[in-house]
């Protein structure tokens, strides 16, 4: 019976990660059919990724200002989250309760609710979306408090004697900040920041009501395909963008693994 339950462990873990992967595998076998369309295979091509390594054509470049965008938006919420996470942790009690109800309201709320009070009142200020400030602020609305979320929990766990070890050594609150608490909540900061970035990648609703007419994202770019000759030549380009991000992830997700059983063997 002990045996029968381990089998039907490992079958429910293979059916749960089977759902979740499942369409990314398939993207990335079509990514290398000669088909445009995803109904039918007609036999093994590079056809999508020339397309998509060719400069000349939207696909590539339309990556490029969308990782552009994510990088300077994910730089600035983990810069505003940094401070913003250190001031609510050294608040006092009831400031610091009101201060992470407030910062858990963008997460909370639905996407398009915000996205739309952000249109608002970008135009009650006169802000024309011509000069990205409306793009960048609204997806640091939508990076910043899952970036604070991701830094609480590293003050929490920390030694904050230390803090104050190195106040009575005469360091001053500035110097004993970028010496003692910075690097002791640096693995939140890291993981919020990269946090930042796929949340600005994976962003459209916000970006289709502030971005300039002219700028497009990866998520924008595709929604706002219309019906032409090129259109499933561009669609079905991205299955090669698609392959390229898993095999990614999975090459980091493998290095870290092998870099933490080495820590790991040393330590013991």
């Amino acid at each position: 019976m002990v045996k029968i339950l381990k089998y039907l462990k490992w079958v429910f873990i293979g059916l749960v990660l089977l759902f979740i992967y499942a369409p990314i595998l398939l993207l990335t076998v079509y990514s290398f059919n000669a088909s445009e369309t995803i109904n039918r295979w007609e036999g093994f091509s590079w056809t999508h990724y020339e397309y998509f390594f060719n400069l000349e054509n939207q696909p590539l470049q339309i990556v490029i200002q969308t990782i552009f965008l994510a990088l300077v938006v994910a730089s600035l919420s983990t810069l505003l989250a940094t401070v913003g996470a250190i001031g609510i942790f050294y608040s006092k009690k009831r400031i610091g309760t009101a201060l992470s109800g407030v910062n858990q309201i963008p997460v909370i709320n639905a996407e398009v609710v915000t996205a739309i009070s952000l249109a608002f009142l970008f135009v009650a200020f006169n802000l024309p979306k011509s000069t990205f400030i409306p793009l960048i602020i609204g997806q640091m609305v939508l990076c910043t408090p899952f970036v604070i979320l991701s830094i609480i929990p590293k003050l929490k766990q920390m030694d904050n004697s230390l803090y104050e070890a190195a106040l009575d050594l005469g360091a001053s609150p500035t110097k004993a900040l970028f010496s003692v608490v910075i690097p002791q909540i640096s693995s939140g900061i890291v993981s919020g920041f990269l946090l930042a970035i796929t949340l600005s990648l994976d962003d459209y609703i916000i970006a289709a009501y502030t971005k300039p007419n002219s700028f497009q994202t990866i998520s924008t770019h595709i929604y706002s395909l219309a019906k032409g000759s090129t259109v499933n030549t561009i669609k079905s380009s991205y299955w090669a963008l698609t392959a390229l991000l898993f095999v990614i992830i999975i090459i980091a997700v493998v290095v870290m693994n092998i870099i933490a059983n080495k820590k790991a063997d040393k330590k013991s």
